[in-house]
């Protein structure tokens, strides 16, 4: 019996490959993920779609990471971050204690805790062209009271439009900060200024300092622990210290008064907030919880 051969004619190569494209070309576009000014394309079995190009008109989302203030006020925020931070870090050291009861942080220490902290959220922030921190040398807190200045800056000046001038307070079984200075730190004319203030002590000349400004420039004192509340960091701020000065001494004493029968304390933002919006000639005294 012989071989019966096919009838079946050989295979169109290239047609069959012709259409396999054309059916390609029908299929749907490849599925694309969209952030805000960037596209994504996952690539298939078909290729890849290119990607368009970003809007102009649209923000980069990266743009609003570590943003600079742009508008008057866009420094609240951002302060109240920096400083909630900071009080957050010194309160761990607050809240130490040494289960053989000999160590415990020094005052000083403290101060640079919140200070050094402060100081490098808010440069990460970019915040310091409208509302900059500037310490004190040992020398400008013999003379003006003052552990640092806060400052609301003018653009594009930079000038200082409000000022607030800051003194941590200790508790008393802190030690608390010592007024006694080496002799070799002071000049002939701070002997001479110092001479001048003996009769004032480091509150009161910082109060002296601000009402030597004006309106515009507030004192505010940190406390670092209170009676009954050693773990928490307050504040007592105010443009108008000044006029209890010869009435009665500016002390600890009266910084923890304030507190009595108090209903309601501000936060940082609610701080700033009163400050910047209040009318220049208008007295203002707010109480505040850092922690």
């Amino acid at each position: 019996m012989g071989k019966i051969e096919s009838k079946q004619p050989a295979p169109d190569i290239p047609k069959i490959i012709s259409t396999w494209w054309e059916r390609l070309q029908k299929k749907p576009p490849a599925p694309t993920m969209t952030i805000p000014n960037m596209n994504f394309n996952f690539p298939t079995l078909w290729g890849r779609r290119e990607s368009k190009l970003p809007d102009p008109d649209i923000p980069s989302i990266f743009s609003t990471l570590w943003r600079t203030p742009n508008n008057a006020n866009d420094f609240v925020p951002l302060f109240n971050d920096c400083v909630g931070i900071a009080a957050a870090r010194t309160q761990e050291y607050l809240l130490f204690l040494d289960p053989e009861d000999k160590f415990q942080p020094s005052p000083a220490a403290l101060n640079d805790i919140f200070l050094m902290t402060y100081i490098t959220q808010s440069s990460h922030l970019h915040m310091t062209d409208s509302f900059n921190c500037t310490t004190m040398t040992k020398q400008q807190r013999i003379l003006l009271g003052a552990d640092w200045v806060w400052a609301v800056l003018e653009r594009p000046t930079k000038n200082p439009r409000i000022q607030i001038a800051v003194q941590i307070l200790h508790l008393p079984e802190r030690g608390g900060p010592a007024e006694d200075i080496p002799p070799e730190v002071y000049t002939e004319s701070m002997q001479m200024a110092k001479m001048e203030s003996a009769h004032k002590n480091k509150a009161e000349r910082m109060v002296d300092f601000c009402a030597s400004i004006g309106n515009d420039c507030y004192a505010l004192f940190l406390l670092f622990g209170r009676k009954g509340d050693p773990g928490n960091i307050y504040g007592v701020l105010s443009n108008n210290f000044h006029a209890a000065i010869g009435k009665t001494k500016i002390n600890r004493a009266l910084i923890e008064n304030f507190f009595k029968g108090s209903r309601y304390l501000h936060t940082p933002t609610g701080m700033l907030q009163a400050i910047v919006t209040k009318r220049d000639s208008d007295p203002l005294t707010l109480l505040i919880k850092f922690t």
